[in-house]
């Protein structure tokens, strides 16, 4: 949680705001909601082990976020 937050403060600093951040790991539930509130577009745990389908939402948000900025 205190990585995530230090990440997300220097993207906004450096202002990049509109940069997706995405994390994973062992994540309890309370803190994965914890950290999409906080902005993290998507928090990845071990139940999410389809690559196949993590790649397709990391280009989805990305092209979300591209459009955006646009």
């Amino acid at each position: 949680m205190a990585l995530v937050g230090e990440v997300l403060a220097r993207v906004r600093a450096a202002g990049l705001a509109d940069m997706p951040v995405v994390v994973g790991g062992i994540i309890p539930p309370a803190d994965a909601e914890a950290l999409r509130r906080a902005g993290v577009a998507r928090v990845y745990t071990p139940k999410d082990f389809d690559l196949n389908a993590i790649i397709g939402d990391i280009v989805t948000i990305v092209a979300k976020s591209a459009r955006a900025a646009a």
